[in-house]
């Protein structure tokens, strides 16, 4: 048979990083894992790995990728604005989500193959095997983007034999998923599968208006696979696949109502409330006047070569991925028309290459040498579409509706067109990234106890960017400090009737004093046009144009008030002549180790790695220039009115984790603890201000932490299991933070949506009855403590706006005033369980119901988009449940 030499066999069930994922199986059966691409038991290797079979996966009804928190502690998987957007957090870090220019700092890996985006979904993978989640920095082996983690996804191989399965599954809101898998031998050297999938689903969150549910499901995939093994010693997997979605996501809540609640209700002409009520937000009701659209088309093919020789395997992984994803949603949450949509059109091409050599002998040192080649290009077309209630807002929140249209008249702009419906505005991004990685590990056997091991890793990183945009939003690019507020304040004057020379200019005489005549708008005009005047004229209006000026550069100007509301200024396109458009990183990596076996069932370790992620580019209309390049920018005449300064990109991030030990086995189950310390510099943070995405690095945050878990079998057929993992996270530098007006200092605080103790228990009961048929019924528990799900949102910060003396001041000053309703933490116990039962002749039934006890939280809140003290959130899942039928054949 071919030596599965590139395999990781252990005795311990579900690995001895585990914590409750694979309790279904003894804790002596062997167990297959390849994520540290390296040959050696679980026990003996010194890192912290979680390992979930298919099994378990099955058992606790595993649907997405965003269950698969429920059975792997440490890992959190968060739902943005749409499918696509799904953020993979591990002990508490991790980034990755709403800008098609970031990747995530946890790897994604589908049968070795690198996905470099968050569309990788548990659920397109009819046959899986086990998901491996390697937690802490991971980038000797995995290079630029795992300095968090790695989450690998093992899928069946063909099978020489003929095997399969159908499964159907119904459950509340109309859930239908359809699943079957086929497997057999051509040959007897080539064997294909071919599985699938169909997910169904209706929305959980109704609709205000009477349009279709939101947070729905409709999901199909198709995946096959040929092995050909010539000979003993080679294995040639050929796989494709292709998946389909078209969601309706996501639905929002509103928890706190800003001081413009009540004029989105009159704007809205509706009797009805326009916007969702405060007082419940697990209503599920969503106020949206449009659909939203979410759909993706994601496919590829991959060629995986394993080749024995006397002394080395060879291992090439050829892949090819192609993803295209499209959102579009009402994004003001509202039954006014203030947004119509916003948009995004995103495609990814990527290529890659995984050459590796493994020693393949008996001595005391084993090593394995690498090369890894990436290559992908991104696409994205973006926008932002206003609607009908923008304008008359605008009036409302300026406080005197002739201030936009005096702006208009005086600057020759059509009535109405200054926050007018018919503005779209586009951004077009290209990304062109190539990277290539060497890298080697070591393992040296100084006896029969203790095994010293080590890692490097070379990864140099170059990425291209440009971008530009259709932006015919006039109002934004005024200068009202400027051109702009002269011409207003020079109509305004003659609108007015009022004189300002007398007081302003004594100098010059008044209008009544050089011709006799009263100031009035009829009499300017004809003195203006009488020819015999004209000279006297020409003085006196340059007097009137010195007042205008002045009044415009003045820090009294009023109109500088009303800066706030010009949320949409021109986008400085780049490259140009002081933006390269271009980053270039280069990064050495390492790792050292050391275990050590006290006897055969106890091990301890200890060990140091590094961790690197690349530049990532903020590809979206927040792309803004740099501090530093703003004057440069200006001087070259590319700097538009009103262009603030702000990143185009966040550099590289590195991450040093110090971690030590303790593994051990006893009969009937395993114990393990690890606690670690992670050093992270420049950790690249993406914040949402309300009308922007501010990319940025942060300074330094260390994370000091300890994971337990464990499993025991109390007797016969009953096993528990439980785990934990507890966090003290601190921004021991962090000056430059996003706060509500401006950068804030948070060092010394703790970063969002950690919390600091979660608690998994899990326990299954099994019998096997004499004719044959068998039974099963589990149940798991994760706890996770309060995390803060927003610095720009807590009452502290909203008085800190309230008294900043800002022209939005009143507003958020109403709005600290309000009581606060809690929802800027996040704390959870979800309860999971299932009961099942499988005949002799292959069929099996299995009830099934998560969050059974209806466990409601909020995920993530931010601020309302164009709604000033508005705070909105994601609301938990509601409790699902439902019935599975399933032939194995």
């Amino acid at each position: 048979m071919f030596k599965k030499s590139i395999l990781l066999t252990t005795s311990i069930a579900l690995g001895l990083s585990a914590a409750t994922p694979a309790f279904a199986q003894d804790v002596e059966d062997e167990i297959i894992v390849t994520a540290t691409k390296r040959a050696t038991t679980l026990q003996e290797t010194p890192i912290a790995v979680t390992v979930t079979n298919a099994t378990t996966i099955e058992r606790a009804k595993i649907l997405d990728v965003n269950d698969l928190q429920s059975v792997v502690p440490s890992l959190r998987v968060n739902q943005l604005q749409s499918s696509q957007n799904t953020n993979f957090i591990i002990r508490g870090q991790g980034n990755g989500a709403n800008n098609g220019g970031i990747e995530s700092s946890v790897g994604v890996f589908v049968d070795g193959v690198y996905r470099s985006r968050s569309s990788a979904r548990v659920n397109d993978l009819p046959k899986l095997e086990r998901v491996e989640v390697l937690k802490g920095p991971q980038s000797t082996l995995f290079g630029k983007n795992a300095s968090a983690g790695v989450i690998s996804i093992v899928t069946a191989e063909p099978s020489f034999e003929t095997e399969g399965y159908v499964d159907f599954t119904y459950g509340n809101y109309d859930q239908m998923i359809a699943k079957g898998y086929v497997t057999t031998g051509l040959s007897d050297t080539v064997a294909v599968s071919l599985g699938g999938s169909y997910n169904q689903r209706d929305g959980y969150f109704t609709s205000a208006i009477g349009l279709d549910s939101v947070n729905d499901r409709n999901r199909f995939n198709v995946r096959g696979q040929a092995l050909w093994e010539p000979d003993d010693l080679t294995k040639i997997r050929l796989i494709a696949d292709y998946s389909e979605l078209d969601e309706q996501c996501c639905g929002v809540t509103n928890l706190v109502a800003g001081p413009v609640t009540g004029i989105f209700q009159a704007l809205s002409g509706l009797t009805t409330p326009a916007t969702p009520p405060v007082s419940d937000p697990f209503t599920y009701v969503a106020y949206q006047n449009t659909p939203s659209t979410n759909e993706i088309e994601d496919k590829g093919v991959s060629l995986h070569i394993d080749r024995d020789f006397d002394n080395i395997s060879l291992t090439s992984i050829t892949a090819y991925r192609s993803n295209d994803s499209y959102y579009l949603t009402d994004a003001d949450y509202s039954l006014t028309q203030m947004l119509d949509g916003v948009g995004s059109d995103l495609g990814v091409d990527t290529f890659t290459q995984e050459l590796r050599l493994t020693s393949n002998n008996d001595g005391p040192l084993n090593w394995m040498l690498g090369g890894f080649y990436f290559k992908e290009d991104v696409s994205q077309n973006s926008s932002l579409d206003y609607g009908a209630a923008l304008r008359p807002y605008l009036d409302f929140l300026i406080g005197d509706p002739g201030v936009l249209a005096l702006l208009e008249a005086s600057n020759g702009a059509a009535p109405g067109s200054y926050g007018g419906a018919d503005v779209t505005i586009n951004e077009f991004f290209d990304q062109d990234n190539t990277s290539w990685s060497i890298f080697g590990t070591a393992d040296y056997e100084v006896s029969d106890r203790l095994t010293l091991s080590g890692g490097l890793n070379y990864t140099k990183d170059k990425k291209t960017v440009s971008g530009m945009s259709v932006n015919p939003d006039v109002f934004s690019s005024l200068d009202l400090g400027g051109e702009a507020a002269e011409n207003f304040f020079e109509l305004s004057t003659f609108l007015v009737g009022v004189d300002p020379i007398p007081n302003v200019f004594p100098g010059i005489p008044s209008f009544e004093a050089a011709f006799g005549l009263p100031f009035t708008q009829a009499n300017v005009i004809a003195i203006a046009t009488n020819p015999a005047s004209a000279a006297a004229f020409a003085q006196y209006s340059a007097g009137v144009t010195a007042f205008a000026q002045a009044t415009a550069a003045s820090p009294a100007n009023p109109l500088l008030g009303i800066q706030a509301f010009q949320t949409q200024p021109q986008f400085v396109p780049f490259p140009n002549a002081v933006e390269s458009g271009r980053s270039s990183d280069d990064k050495l990596t390492w790792q050292v180790r050391a275990a050590y076996e006290l006897n055969d069932n106890i091990n301890i370790y200890g060990s140091v790695s590094t961790g690197f992620k690349a530049t990532s580019w903020n590809l979206s209309r927040d792309s803004r220039p740099a501090a530093g390049d703003i004057a440069a920018l200006a001087a070259a005449g590319l700097l538009e009115n009103n262009v603030t300064a702000g990143t185009r990109f966040a550099g590289p991030e590195t991450v040093t984790t110090y971690e030590a030990g303790f593994k051990t086995r006893f009969d009937g189950g395993f114990l393990n603890i690890a606690a670690f310390q992670q050093d992270f510099k420049s950790l690249q943070t993406n914040a949402f201000v309300g009308a922007a995405f501010v990319f940025t690095n942060a300074g330094e945050l260390r994370v000091r932490g300890l994971e337990l878990d464990g499993a025991y079998e109390l007797f016969d057929g009953f096993k528990l299991s439980g785990a934990a993992t507890l966090l003290d996270p601190e921004f021991t530098e962090f000056a430059g933070a996003t706060g509500p007006v401006g950068p804030i200092d948070r060092t010394g605080d703790i970063p969002d949506n950690v919390s600091k103790t979660s608690l998994s228990l899990g326990a299954t009961y099994e019998h096997d009855f004499d004719n044959g048929m068998s039974a099963y019924i589990r149940g798991d528990w994760q706890y996770e403590s309060n995390a803060r799900l927003g610095v720009n949102l807590t009452p502290a910060a909203l008085d800190m706006v309230a008294n900043a003396g800002t022209s939005l001041s009143p507003f958020y000053a109403t709005a600290a005033r309000t009581t606060y309703p809690g929802y800027d933490t996040r704390n959870q116990s979800i309860v999971n369980g299932s009961i099942g039962v499988d005949f002799e002749n292959g069929f099996g039934l299995q009830l099934w119901g998560r969050n059974l006890f209806k466990d409601q939280y909020i995920s993530t809140i931010f601020p309302g988009v164009f709604q000033f003290g508005v705070v909105n959130g994601y609301p938990s899942p509601p409790r699902t449940y439902g019935i599975s039928g399933r032939y194995n054949f």
